[in-house]
């Protein structure tokens, strides 16, 4: 469904009360109760449960929680007779208090939508698929409208620290990833996302670089240039140089390009999170990851249209 214009929304606009800085510690009512709503309009509702496959979705969606939470049944649901799984979810999913688990109802549920109910069979809709990236480009947008810092980008709720950079590196690189011979970097790159909306820290970082190495180890493989075993990043940068990954030309050029690819991601990686911290911990501060995930995420994009160019 179309979002609205609403005259209050254009008087918040216009008073400056509209957010335009991401926070991501709460989840509103308003956008909860928006979001399910998506929920019925793709998923299914009351008036169609009765359509088996809405049932199962809705069933898998609990259940998998359920599972995962170690439970029996999601807070709040009825004790009594036969399960209604929609209303089990929907009602817990209401009254979560933590975030996370808010995000996971979300993304569980988007995955579901993503998957399966571009199917004309699920529940007999021409347009389904359409009526799917209508119901996840809706969920984008609520969570914009609200100033809440989650995307759901590539079957993965993504943390959003900046609006331009998310629509002009972050998704151009998952684009450029889902591709067969990138499926290892397009998981790595994901884990880094996932470490980071955690605040699991170094673990990002390792992510980041293992995706880096994965993407020039996939180019070379592609293109037949051998590359020692165990390569590190210094040396599968030398290989992509010296096959004209990046022309003669431009290296000459750009002398300090060998020293930015170098130096960008592994060294980060390497400094913040990748060896042993020694007789002190330290933690690294989440403005620094964000600056690594952006920075893998722009060398992943010229790399990877570095090759596809490539004749």
């Amino acid at each position: 469904m179309a979002i609205f214009d609403l005259f209050s929304k254009r008087q918040k606009k216009l008073r400056g009360e509209m957010p335009d800085v991401y926070q991501y510690s709460d989840i509103p009512h308003a956008l909860r109760v928006q979001i399910v709503h998506i929920w019925m309009d793709t998923l299914g509702n009351a008036e169609n449960y009765w359509n088996g496959k809405v049932n199962e979705a809705y069933k898998f969606i609990v259940d998998t929680l359920c599972r995962e939470y170690g439970i029996f049944r999601l807070a709040g649901a009825k004790n009594y007779g036969n399960r209604e799984y929609l209303e089990e979810f929907v009602n817990a999913f209401l009254n979560e208090r933590d975030t996370e688990k808010c995000l996971d109802f979300i993304e569980l549920a988007f995955k579901v939508i993503d998957l399966f109910t571009r199917d004309y069979e699920y529940l007999r809709r021409s347009r389904a698929s359409q009526k799917a990236d209508e119901s996840i480009d809706e969920l984008n947008s609520r969570f914009k409208e609200h100033g809440v810092g989650y995307q759901f980008t590539d079957g993965e709720m993504i943390r959003v620290d900046s609006e331009l950079i998310h629509s002009e590196v972050i998704k151009p690189a998952l684009r450029l990833l889902n591709q067969k011979h990138y499926a290892g970097a397009h998981e790595e790159f994901l884990k880094a996302h996932e470490h980071y909306r955690h605040e699991r820290h170094k673990e990002s970082l390792n992510e980041c670089l293992k995706s880096f190495e994965s993407v020039m180890k996939a180019i070379c493989d592609k293109r037949s240039w051998a590359y020692p075993s165990g390569a590190t990043a210094k040396a599968l940068i030398q290989v992509c140089l010296d096959n004209n990954l990046i022309p003669s030309f431009w290296q000459q050029s750009f002398g300090s390009l060998r020293s930015l690819l170098e130096s960008s991601v592994p060294t980060g990686r390497n400094k913040l999170g990748g060896h042993g911290q020694g007789s002190e911990s330290f933690s690294v501060p989440s403005h620094l990851v964000a600056y690594m995930l952006h920075m893998t995420a722009a060398s992943i994009v010229f790399l990877a249209e570095a090759e596809a160019s490539m004749p």
